[in-house]
C-alpha cells in the first residue's frame, strides 16, 4: 500500500510537471519504474496505459482555460499516434541505445536556444504564419516513436520544437502538447497490447500513477495560465538542458569530478538565464504601466478639446494612436 501512495504521489508531481510545462510524465513515471526493476516494454506500457486518462483530464482542462490551438493538434496528433503504434509494436526488436545521444544532443541545442531567447525580451514571429503540416506531421511521427519506445518523450520532442518557432504562445504549446498526447497515449497503449498482451500491463501500478496524474491535470491547466510565458520558457529550456546533458555524459563514459563540473556550470548557466528572463519581463510589465498611463492621461483632454471645438473626437483618437506608439516603441 505504501508504494502505491508513493506511485501516487509521483503521478502527480509528474502531472503538475507536464500540464505546465509540456512535458516528463513519461520521463519521471518511466525513470521511476526502471529503478525499480520493472522491464522497460512493461514500464513503458505501464505508463502510457496511465496517460490515457491523464492526458484526457489535462486536454480539457487545458481546453476549458483556452490553452488549445486545436488546428495544431489535429496535425500533430495522428503522425503521432502512427509513430507511438509502431515504436510499442517493436519495441523488443528496436533498440533506440545508438540514437540516443543524438536525440540527446538535438533537444540539448534547442534548450540552450530556448535558455537564449526567454532570458530576453519577447518578440513573436507570428508573422511568419501558422504552422504548417509539412513540419507538424514529421515532429508528430518522430516525438510519437520517441516516446512509446523511450517510455517518454512525446514532450521532450514536440514542446521545444514548438516553442523555437515563436509562432504560438508557451501556454498554447503546452496545451496543444498536452491534448494531442491523448491519442498519442491510445495508440502505444493499443500497440503495447498487440505486442505484449494484457499480461504486460501492472494495473496496481497503472491505478496509482492516473490517480496522482487526475488530481493534478486541472491545477496544471490554471498554473499554465498564470505562469508568465517568460519565466515558463526559461524554466523549460533549462529542464531540457540539465536532462539530456545526464544522457550526453553517461555516452561520453565522463568519470571523476567532471559531470559534477559540469552539472554546475549548467545549473548555475540556468540560474543567469532565470535571473535575466525575470529582468526582461519587469521591464515588459514597466513599459506596458507607462502606455497604460500616458492612454488614460492623453484621453481626457483630447476629448474635452474635440467636444468644445467640434463635437468629434478625432484628436482624442490621435493621442491615443501616439501613446500606442510610444508603449510599442518602450516594450522594444
Amino acid at each position: 500500500m505504501r508504494k502505491l501512495l508513493i506511485l501516487a504521489l509521483v503521478g502527480l508531481a509528474a502531472q503538475l510537471v507536464d500540464g505546465a510545462l509540456g512535458m516528463a510524465y513519461g520521463l519521471t513515471s518511466s525513470t521511476l519504474l526502471l529503478f525499480a526493476g520493472v522491464a522497460p516494454a512493461a514500464a513503458s506500457a505501464s505508463v502510457h496505459l496511465a496517460e490515457i486518462g491523464t492526458t484526457l483530464a489535462a486536454g480539457v482542462a487545458h481546453w476549458r482555460f483556452g490553452n488549445v490551438d486545436w488546428r495544431v493538434v489535429g496535425r500533430i496528433a495522428v503522425p503521432g499516434a502512427i509513430g507511438a503504434f509502431a515504436g510499442a509494436t517493436f519495441l523488443s526488436s528496436i533498440s533506440t541505445e545508438a540514437a540516443g545521444p543524438w536525440m540527446a544532443a538535438i533537444l540539448f541545442t534547442l534548450g540552450a536556444y530556448l535558455l537564449v531567447r526567454f532570458s530576453r525580451p519577447l518578440r513573436a514571429n507570428r508573422a511568419a504564419g501558422p504552422l504548417r503540416g509539412r513540419f507538424l506531421g514529421p515532429l508528430g511521427l518522430v516525438a510519437g516513436f520517441v516516446d512509446a519506445t523511450g517510455g517518454g518523450g512525446w514532450g521532450p520532442v514536440a514542446t521545444p520544437a514548438l516553442l523555437v518557432s515563436g509562432r504560438m504562445e508557451p501556454r498554447k504549446v503546452i496545451g496543444s502538447v498536452d491534448t494531442a498526447e491523448f491519442v498519442v497515449a491510445g495508440a502505444a497503449s493499443a500497440g503495447f497490447l498487440i505486442g505484449l498482451g494484457a499480461e504486460g500491463f501492472l494495473l496496481p501500478t497503472v491505478a496509482a500513477l492516473l490517480v496522482g496524474g487526475l488530481v493534478a491535470a486541472p491545477i496544471a491547466a490554471w498554473l499554465v495560465r498564470i505562469v508568465p510565458a517568460q519565466l515558463l520558457g526559461a524554466t523549460i529550456g533549462g529542464v531540457i538542458v540539465l536532462t539530456n546533458a545526464r544522457t550526453l555524459i553517461r555516452a561520453g563514459e565522463l568519470g571523476g569530478p567532471v559531470p559534477s563540473l559540469l552539472y554546475v556550470l549548467l545549473a548555475a548557466g540556468w540560474l543567469v538565464a532565470l535571473v535575466l528572463a525575470v529582468r526582461a519581463l519587469r521591464r515588459a510589465r514597466r513599459a506596458r504601466a507607462v502606455a497604460d498611463a500616458a492612454l488614460a492621461a492623453d484621453a481626457t483632454p483630447a476629448t474635452t478639446v474635440a467636444t468644445d471645438a467640434s463635437g468629434t473626437v478625432e484628436p482624442a483618437i490621435a493621442d491615443a494612436d501616439g501613446s500606442r506608439r510610444l508603449a510599442a516603441a518602450v516594450e522594444g
